[in-house]
């Protein structure tokens, strides 16, 4: 890119109020790889220093990575590693907004490629929130029903029959996610407000209501992992004692 070229996406991204790196992040696919992504899967996790970097995340993702039942920030114990990995990368590189977290992201805060490898390896072996936050359609209701149906003609290709996710595929475990993180990534997804989602995903969802979402996203909360994977309420991580 020369230098005319550089000055006037640096002036169109500052008139509508984003960075040019974000800019040039809408012009990549969904999953090129790449970057700090494909630097980090290459890696041997670390876990220790994963601990010593999950330090900076537990401020709001709580030291056991449950989030808040709330939905202010999501869940991540549990999360397949290469999705954390991407997500992170991604978000690093201005191809997810995300302007809470960014400023703990970046290097000068968690380190480089490896840092990554070893947070998300770290939180792949967290124990999953055993009381996440439910949508209000218990299993039996005619919202449960339609959101279970929504969800097994939509949603089972990639993210499974339970919500457990297609790791290889990068396609996150949403089973027993916060309700309202949920809704909100949704309808940011649908809305075309998430700048990394699968287009698949956009495309597939595009012609949701509201209270499909809203439903769908009620089916997917109270979807329950594995009891090996779920901590035991009241679980403590004994790494931030």
């Amino acid at each position: 890119m020369n230098v005319k070229m550089k000055t006037l996406v640096a002036a169109v991204a500052l008139t509508f109020g984003f960075s040019a790196g974000a800019m040039a992040a809408d012009a990549k696919k969904w999953n090129e790889g790449g970057g700090e992504q494909g630097d980090a899967l290459k890696l041997t996790p670390n876990l220790e220093n994963g601990v010593e970097v999950y330090e900076v995340c537990s401020a709001c993702h709580l030291p056991e990575g449950w989030g808040l039942p709330d939905g202010t920030f999501p869940m991540l114990a549990g999360q397949h590693a290469k999705v954390t990995i991407k997500q992170l990368a991604d978000i690093r590189a201005l191809n997810r907004d995300n302007p809470t977290m960014y400023p703990f992201a970046l290097p000068s805060e968690i380190g480089g490629p490896q840092s990554i490898a070893d947070v998300a390896a770290y939180i792949a072996k967290l124990p999953m929130n055993p009381k996440p936050g439910l949508g209000e359609w218990a299993e039996g209701t005619p919202e449960f029903e339609h959101g279970k149906k929504l969800y097994a003609d939509n949603c089972v290709r990639c993210h499974g029959a339970n919500g457990e996710g297609i790791p290889d595929k990068y396609y996150p475990r949403i089973q027993g996610q916060h309700y309202n993180y949920l809704v909100r990534q949704f309808e940011w997804i649908r809305d075309g407000k998430r700048r990394n989602a699968n287009p698949d995903m956009v495309e597939q969802i595009k012609g949701f209501s509201d209270d499909d979402m809203k439903q769908v996203m009620n089916f997917v909360s109270r979807q329950k992992p594995p009891a090996k994977d779920v901590g035991p309420e009241g679980w403590l991580n004994p790494d931030f004692d």
